[in-house]
């Protein structure tokens, strides 16, 4: 786990009782009943995970391998073998401040690609109903394991399903990519930005945390940039409305990431 116990969810208390020797990082309230910020405490195990994301090592490799040799089944034989360095263990910090500072829109929200479900879990509350999809069986068991008997489990919902051949029964008012984007091969890009465009409500917003930035050759995960995004996402009308560095980012990631918030413009292709 990535804090060292957790509390019910009560007006008032803080949820997460995290280890004062552990570095920290500002966590929020959740739900319409406001609780006092706390620390969120990241463990050394998920420290670890982050330093070696990026450095060409054994698991990068072997990830890469049965990437290569199984597109679909090979994620699933990642988590089976516990190769997830993309996962933080906790919730990624550049979302728990947008969502203190209230700038999520409410209503129905997607995070495809989820993992273990901590983005998830930590934006989902009464004002807004977040699906969490993941084309692992094993990652969606470990998200239910981990969060589904928690105080806002009424709010969330995972899922084992394919983003690209999905079809929700509702469109969303929000929809994160983190370590999605860029985990798909390079010519599935357009494929992603057309979902996107399908399932996202036309006055919505996607919210990209543009990672890897970098030079390195193949994948995954491969190498992104914002003109990636602008090339799939500008001939449907979409539109950057905020772009910069993510100044909370952890680790080494640090000027490898962008956090970018997108719009739809209807009717316009911006090419």
């Amino acid at each position: 786990m990535w804090c060292q116990r957790l509390r019910l969810l009560t007006k008032g208390k803080t949820l997460f009782a995290p280890s004062n020797s552990l570095p920290t990082y500002k966590v929020f309230s959740l739900g319409n009943d406001r609780i006092s910020t706390t620390q969120l405490a990241m463990g050394r195990e998920g420290q670890e995970r982050v330093d070696n994301t990026m450095k060409m090592n054994p698991k990068v490799d072997k990830i890469q391998e049965l990437i290569r040799s199984n597109p679909k089944g090979g994620w699933e034989k990642c988590w089976e073998e516990g190769l997830t360095p993309w996962d933080l263990g906790q919730p990624t910090p550049v979302i728990l401040h947008l969502l203190q500072t209230d700038a999520f829109p409410k209503g129905r929200a997607l995070v495809p690609g989820c993992g273990s479900g901590h983005d998830v879990f930590a934006i989902a509350s009464p004002e807004r109903y977040v699906v969490g999809l993941e084309i692992s069986e094993i990652a969606v068991k470990k998200a239910n394991e981990l969060y589904s008997s928690l105080p806002n489990a009424n709010y969330f919902a995972f899922l084992k399903e394919d983003f690209f051949t999905w079809h929700p029964t509702e469109l969303f008012d929000l929809i994160i990519d983190y370590t999605f984007f860029c985990a798909i091969e390079p010519s599935m890009r357009s494929a992603w930005a057309s979902q996107v465009r399908d399932i996202l409500k036309p006055d919505g917003e996607l919210i990209t945390i543009i990672f890897p930035i970098s030079d390195h050759v193949g994948g995954p995960p491969y190498k992104v940039s914002v003109a990636d995004y602008e090339e799939v996402l500008h001939p449907l009308g979409f539109k950057a409305i905020y772009m910069a560095d993510n100044e909370l980012v952890i680790g080494p990631r640090k000027g490898r990431e962008k956090l970018g918030r997108w719009k739809r413009y209807l009717g316009q292709s911006l090419l």
